[in-house]
């Protein structure tokens, strides 16, 4: 059945950070939420958001213009994405995204006058229109919650229904060892520590040991009780930032000599895109994200002895996100669900993908990033912007967000609709 969108609208938010946001070597200190509206002509509207990180899609387009620069061309081309769904009738929110992707990166292209664009920018662009798509992909089809709504193709890969989520707690650049020590004492117990920090090779290796001597110092006498032994979890994300396997095996060397190699379960995307080093013999479980962008990708990483994919279904499209998962499946490949810094309800959005995954090794539990709580300025207020208030499935619980059937029903209230945001157009009121 072809769904058409008879009609559109969109709007955004800019949101505060709580002190400047840094990773990729760049700062963030501000994230625009965006919305899209859609309406076919028998249903309602329905709203899907998105939260953009220009930084984390393309840092060449971030550096090259003022922050807001940067988000206002990837808010226009949210923009463009939405004129194409009005044209082009679909038959799954997957089936758009990858008839309209070349259309969309021609059109990034001229948009930032640059002959390549990364497209990780490209897919963030899409993600609440996408999200939008979703909703009344599930609506056209009498789908009452997630798993309804998710196409027999990708079922398999999202099969099972755990009863918790473990979090990973974030260590940007220049977060107070105070706020690590807190983090554990209120039950955090998988930490995820930015690396690659600025500078030239050189100078980024010797601040990211410096760094992690740091925060090991400040975590390794503390203990959990999530653990088999006890001992925190380290996960470690570079954002491509190392140029060469040597460094990386620097770095490794190390947190062996500072007794932290022990504690470290994953380390996401540590090269660039360019690099086609086999990482078998790292001996930590390697997980691709920025490099993987199509199934093709995903497998060529699997081939080079990368044991993880990073779902970023809030960067990257719910979309995209159940290809790879499919991807990892059939090849028995663990996920994980990292961030973007996003709002309470793209919170929700994410848990319901990280939910239906298959536990990380060594951690027990699925395994997703939501670092929102302690970046957002507002973000008590913009708790209020979500449908559903004060849910347990809601609060992290030593270290957890524990699930029940009441998120499952309800499908952590995604298909509820969010007044905040719905009052942003009041035409369709």
């Amino acid at each position: 059945m072809k769904i058409k969108i008879d009609h559109i609208a969109s709007d955004f938010e800019r949101q505060p950070l709580v002190r400047p946001f840094g990773f990729k070597g760049g700062y963030l200190t501000e994230l625009w939420q965006t919305v899209s509206l859609m309406q076919t002509t028998s249903g309602s509207p329905k709203i899907g958001l998105a939260t953009q990180s220009v930084l984390y899609g393309d840092p060449d387009v971030f550096s090259g213009h003022t922050e807001s620069a940067g988000n206002a061309l990837m808010y226009a081309l949210s923009e463009k994405a939405l004129r194409l769904i009005k044209e082009t009738p679909f038959d799954t929110p997957v089936d758009f995204l990858l008839t309209s992707f070349p259309e969309v990166a021609k059109y990034a292209r001229a948009l930032t006058g640059l002959n390549k664009v990364n497209p990780n920018f490209i897919y963030n662009a899409l993600v609440s229109v996408d999200n939008a798509a979703w909703l009344v992909y599930a609506s056209e089809n009498k789908s009452a919650d997630f798993d309804a709504m998710i196409p027999d193709v990708y079922k398999k890969s999202l099969s099972n229904r755990s009863p918790g989520i473990a979090v990973m707690y974030p260590i940007p650049y220049g977060m107070p060892m105070t706020d690590l020590v807190k983090a554990a004492a209120d039950g955090y117990f998988v930490f995820k520590i930015k690396t690659g920090l600025p500078g030239d090779q050189e100078q980024m290796l010797k601040s990211d040991m410096e760094r992690l001597s740091l925060i090991h110092n400040s975590l390794k006498d503390l203990r959990t009780s999530q653990t088999k032994d006890g001992r925190l979890v380290y996960t470690l994300d570079a954002n491509g930032r190392y140029e060469k396997k040597e460094s990386l095996l620097r770095y490794l060397d190390h947190a062996k000599t500072i007794g932290a190699f022990e504690q470290i379960r994953l380390i996401e995307e540590p090269f660039p895109e360019s690099n086609n080093d086999d990482v078998d013999d790292i001996g930590v479980i390697i997980g691709a994200d920025e490099s993987v962008h199509t199934e093709a990708d995903a497998i060529k990483r699997i081939q080079q002895g990368y044991k993880a994919m990073v779902l970023k279904g809030i960067a990257k499209t719910l979309s995209m996100s159940l290809r790879i998962a499919k991807i990892a499946c059939e090849h028995n490949v663990a996920c994980v669900c990292a961030d973007l810094t996003v709002n309470p309800l793209l919170v929700d959005w994410h848990k319901n993908l990280a939910a239906r995954l298959q536990p990380f090794p060594g951690i027990g539990m699925p395994v997703i990033e939501a670092n929102g709580d302690v970046n957002y300025k507002n973000w008590e207020q913009m708790k209020t912007f979500h449908p559903i208030q004060n849910a347990s499935w809601q609060q992290v619980k030593q270290g957890v967000f524990e699930l029940n059937n009441d998120f499952y029903e309800r499908s952590g209230g995604i298909f509820q609709k969010a007044a905040h945001y719905e009052n942003m157009f009041k035409q369709f009121r």
